[in-house]
């Protein structure tokens, strides 16, 4: 199987490894993390410019025709600078969803918008009962005549604070569990009866907590089928998956050669500490995880871009449960080989083991995407 890129594959990567190298070093990323919006609005204007958030789309819905081989190439970078820009919230899931359930209307409005970087949305579907199950929705959207009343709690709504937009999946019909009666709407962040809890989450990104009280949205609003929003809800979930799999492996790769330098230059008992072979053997285990990681997202990438949406959809839950186990032992090595300082605050290793440690639990952690590797195979 051939894994060379295409010259303009190539020209993105370069171009995001640019802008990494130029603008985005560690002091800066933590600047604009703890900043009022927890992110750089300049940044985002530039993403805009170079066309990065128009990439994943269509040529049809103003986009570039990007598959998941250049969001791959795109978030390995990402993750290689814990860029903390709500890229995966507007882009990969909201934006995925509007572009594939949204009329011609949403796509020339909202998703044009998000396009241009003048917009922000978020896909909000976690729920506190809900443990991965993507159909176990107690979120109610009640017809009344040409409009909908949505009632309910979204928890850890990434990239909520910055939003104007939300994706929210309701059940319009049906019990709790049921796949089907699940229902995708478009929904004004400021609208009445939208309360949301801002708050920063442990690896530098930002969420928020909304409740839906009385939400009254058009019919209009509506993305996709009524009652039948479940598989657009699952096609954003894995193309997310895909995301922060690359993201992870990006972070993976930053972490083992940060360890393999700082080992080189520690020293105890007079020679340095990279020089004993039980180290070394460690090291090898990392580089290791991440080889393996990076092999099965490649394949997960070019699998979601056939035609095969079986063999896809095992691919992603293969690369979950690859990330989650090697991404902790990378991290967990890359901490204990740096010793007390690998937890300070200002060393960066830190801060790519809390990105890599979120990304496990996000969309499912391992044991959830073993269960479903199974079901699937």
């Amino acid at each position: 199987m051939d894994f060379s890129f295409s010259e303009e594959q190539v020209l993105l990567q370069e171009s995001v490894q640019r802008f990494i190298q130029n603008s985005y070093d560690f002091e800066t990323r933590q600047k604009n993390s703890k900043s009022e919006d927890g992110f750089s609005r300049e940044n985002w204007a530039t993403f805009a410019e170079l066309g990065w958030l128009a990439l994943p789309f269509s040529e049809d819905s103003g986009g570039f025709g990007g598959t998941a081989v250049e969001t791959m190439i795109m978030m390995e970078e990402f993750g290689k600078g814990l860029v903390v820009e709500p890229f995966i919230p507007t882009v990969i899931l909201a934006g995925s969803v509007i572009e594939a359930g949204g009329t011609a209307e949403h796509k020339e409005g909202v998703l044009a918008e998000i396009m241009a970087g003048t917009k922000f949305a978020a896909l909000a579907f976690v729920e506190p009962q809900a443990r991965f199950n993507l159909a176990d929705v107690t979120t109610t959207a009640t017809s009344s005549g040409d409009s909908y009343t949505i009632n309910g709690f979204k928890g850890v709504v990434l990239g909520g604070p910055s939003a104007d937009v939300l994706v929210v999946p309701a059940r319009t019909a049906g019990n709790q569990s049921d796949e089907a009666g699940i229902t995708l709407f478009l929904v004004d962040a400021t609208a009445d009866g939208v309360a949301r809890r801002d708050y920063p989450t442990i690896d530098g990104m930002r969420a928020s907590e909304i409740t839906f009280e009385n939400v009254e949205v058009p019919a209009s609003a509506v993305l996709g089928e009524v009652g039948n929003g479940l598989p657009l809800l699952e096609a954003a979930i894995d193309q997310g998956i895909l995301a922060v799999g690359a993201e992870a492996v990006g972070a993976m790769e930053v972490l083992y050669k940060a360890t393999v330098e700082y080992c080189k230059t520690r020293e105890q008992f007079g020679q340095p500490i990279g020089k004993f072979q039980v180290l070394q053997h460690r090291m090898v285990d990392m580089f290791m995880e991440h080889e393996q990681a990076k092999s099965i997202l490649y394949m997960a990438a070019l699998r979601m871009s056939g035609d095969d949406p079986v063999e896809a959809k095992k691919a992603v839950s293969a690369l979950k449960v690859q990330v989650g186990k090697g991404g902790r032992f990378v991290g967990q090595s890359a901490i204990q080989l740096h010793g007390g300082m690998g937890m300070t605050d200002e060393l960066s290793v830190g801060h790519y083991f809390k990105r890599i440690t979120a990304i496990e639990t996000l969309f499912g952690n391992v044991d959830h995407h073993l269960k479903k590797y199974a079901r699937v195979a």
